[in-house]
């Protein structure tokens, strides 16, 4: 982690002008809406060393620089007889990742049911159908509030804005981010003592409000990693709770 926490918000070292971070994200969205989310067919991918089978509705990790990121930050955590969720799974890439740096169980999560038969099929086809479950779910309100991880995980909707359709979901997260907001409440509950929470964003994300809302649901904020590319930057946060943190 960066060497203090960010007390102005969840804020990386290079941030685009609010009015090109508008203009590239409607572009971005409207090209990725309808030739990716929207596209039909099943398709075979190999991104971070896993073969993986999209279905239909399911985000295409090929086509986004953040799963990949992410993976390669999982596969470098310890998480040796550690339980994770992974909310938000598409196609259980990062559940994929998570068990592969030893994760005795992984709970892949996500609102769309073509997303968690992914995960599914890519767990059995990638050998961890042993430790990797998947369950529907509008983020973790489906688990149950004693349930404990010792790391969450999750890539979420990175756009303020009221999604289209369940494909839709994966690219924007409501207004003022409202479709996600119940995460970090639900996530800060179902923390083993000692336990992380992962988050990867994108600097086209309106880091201030999502700073806010991680704020009010008690958890403290630092940079784990990130990754300038082309006109944006992926980071990745560790969240802990606040008074685990102070």
């Amino acid at each position: 982690m960066t060497d203090s926490l960010l007390v102005d918000g969840l804020l990386p070292r290079h941030r685009p002008r609010k009015f090109t971070n508008k203009v590239i994200v409607r572009i971005l969205h409207f090209f990725g809406y309808h030739f990716l989310l929207k596209r039909g067919g099943t398709r075979l991918a190999r991104v971070a060393g896993f073969e993986l089978t999209i279905r239909p509705t399911v985000y295409d990790p090929r086509y986004y620089r953040a799963p990949e990121f992410f993976a390669q930050f999982i596969d470098g955590l310890d998480l040796a007889g550690r339980a994770v969720a992974d909310v938000g799974t598409g196609s259980g890439l990062q559940a994929l990742a998570a068990a592969r740096a030893g994760a005795a169980s992984v709970v892949a999560i996500d609102i769309n049911p073509n997303a968690a038969a992914a995960a599914v099929a890519n767990a059995r086809a990638n050998g961890f159908a042993h430790r990797i479950s998947a369950v529907v779910s509008n983020l973790m309100s489906a688990i149950a509030r004693e349930t404990r991880f010792d790391v969450i995980l999750s890539n979420p909707p990175f756009c303020d804005g009221p999604a289209w359709d369940t494909a839709d979901r994966a690219w924007n997260a409501g207004e003022k981010y409202k479709d996600i907001a119940p995460l970090f409440e639900q996530a800060r509950e179902r923390l083993a003592p000692g336990g992380v929470m992962y988050l990867i964003l994108s600097s086209h994300s309106d880091l201030e409000l999502v700073g806010s809302i991680v704020r009010r649901a008690g958890f403290s904020a630092g940079i784990a990693s990130q990754r300038r590319v082309l006109l944006e930057t992926m980071i990745i946060y560790e969240l802990r709770p606040a008074t685990a943190a102070a």
